[in-house]
């Protein structure tokens, strides 16, 4: 009904949005784990988004289209979004997996789709609303399809839940607008399903739970200076040398493989990543509740029925110095690795304010033409196996095409009631 009443709205084409299910569970320890019925969105800049009278005219052009889009009010009059068919991102959903390709073969040659998905609440037209203080969260995965360069991810993004629907974005996240996260990227032809008619970036907080192919992985939190999703302009958007951005580029994580631990994670490895895995990630607080603070961030992995702790063992020898150090994520451990935007702009502190707050579950696979993906497993800044030109899209599509992650048995709730 809510698609119904969106699609007589203004902004809001002709062509329906069929959104893809996936099952979830909601956990607890008296209670075991619930299946819930939620469903996915795409980005709303990857929908038809064109004129309403004139659909061969695109509204993504960069810069924006000066006759349609000659301020905010007016984009949103002449401007309309459709519904995607999903198998054309590359997306297939089947009970309780997720599968991501990031090229199809269109019968001449392989394009890159590169789709990212949203989260949708069981009502289909919200965000489902994270909030995983003192909570883990825990799902299936299966990376031996990406290669080096390859980057299959499961984030968190503060998001506003609507999508930041308003009169002049109706759509909101039935449609997949309102992204955000800690690069706050000024490109987007349209925020939070408005005119981005200024360079503005989309800024939040952004915790990077799952971002891996094959051969590494690290797992980021990424923190902001402001509340939920904001906006920023001109250098504030920027990494700066003077430390003024408003958002933490680099974050504060963990690669076992940039930790010295070489052997931990790759195809035969401790973590077998040619088989699949479960990966647990805990937000665990200060008194035990809800209402504490975030002070530890804990990864294990679960694979044949081993339940197999993140290293603490470490070639760094500020960490390796740490009191206690285990191989998790703490102030101590960012203070040891000198992570100075995360601490500046609120530390693990404000990553747990957004982990209250709620945040939207994220799914996507991409590559890298700018960088290769180098700083997630190239050999060269000790990050992982990969030398520095496989992760080349360019030798990803001639050699290894068929590169996918499939994400499956989704779950969060209580500490110690996921696995």
């Amino acid at each position: 009904l809510s698609l119904i009443a969106l699609t007589s709205a203004q902004g809001v084409g002709t062509i329906p949005e069929v959104h893809p299910r996936l099952s979830t569970q909601l956990c607890t320890l008296a209670g075991g784990c619930v299946t819930r019925t939620n469903s996915l969105v795409t980005d709303s800049l990857a929908h038809p988004l064109h004129s309403a009278s004139d659909p061969s005219l695109s509204c993504t052009t960069t810069p924006l289209n000066p006759t349609l889009c000659p301020d905010a009010a007016t984009c949103a009059r002449n401007c309309v979004i459709d519904g995607i068919e999903y198998g054309s991102l590359g997306v297939l959903a089947k009970d309780h997996a997720l599968t991501l390709r990031q090229y199809l073969f269109n019968g001449t040659s392989y394009q890159s789709v590169s789709p990212r998905l949203y989260l949708l609440a069981e009502d289909d037209a919200n965000y489902e609303p994270m909030r995983l203080l003192n909570m883990e969260l825990t799902f299936d995965v299966d990376v031996s399809q990406l290669a080096c360069g390859m980057n299959g991810a499961l984030y968190l993004s503060e998001m506003d839940l609507t999508g930041s629907r308003s009169d002049l974005n109706p759509a909101g996240a039935a449609y997949g607008t309102g992204y955000c996260d800690a690069q706050c990227f000024t490109t987007p032809p349209f925020i939070n399903g408005i005119a981005n008619l200024n360079a503005s970036g989309a800024c939040c907080n952004e915790m990077d739970i799952w971002e891996a192919n094959s051969r590494a992985t690290v797992y980021t939190p990424h923190t902001c200076s402001g509340i939920g999703s904001f906006l920023c302009s001109g250098d504030e958007c920027l990494r700066t040398a003077a430390g003024s951005g408003v958002c933490d580029k680099n974050g504060c994580g963990i690669n076992p493989y940039g930790m010295g631990n070489t052997r931990f994670y790759g195809p035969g490895l401790t973590v077998d990543s040619s088989r699949p895995f479960t990966v647990v990630t805990q937000f665990i607080s200060s008194d035990g509740t809800a209402n504490g603070d975030l002070v530890e961030i804990k990864r294990v992995y679960v694979q044949d029925g081993a339940v197999i702790p993140t290293p603490a063992e470490t070639t760094d020898p500020a960490v390796g110095e740490l009191d206690g150090f285990d191989g998790t994520i703490t102030q101590e451990y960012c203070q040891a690795k000198n992570s100075s935007d995360f601490l500046r702009l609120g530390g693990m502190r404000g990553m747990g304010e957004s982990l209250k707050r709620g945040m939207v579950l994220i799914f996507s696979i991409w590559n890298s033409e700018g960088d290769f993906m180098d700083w997630l497993d190239g050999a060269e800044g000790d990050n992982g196996p990969c030398n520095a030109t496989e992760g080349d899209p360019a030798n990803i599509v001639r050699n290894m095409p068929d590169v996918s992650v499939t994400f499956s048995n989704v779950r969060w709730g209580e500490i110690g009631s996921t696995f």
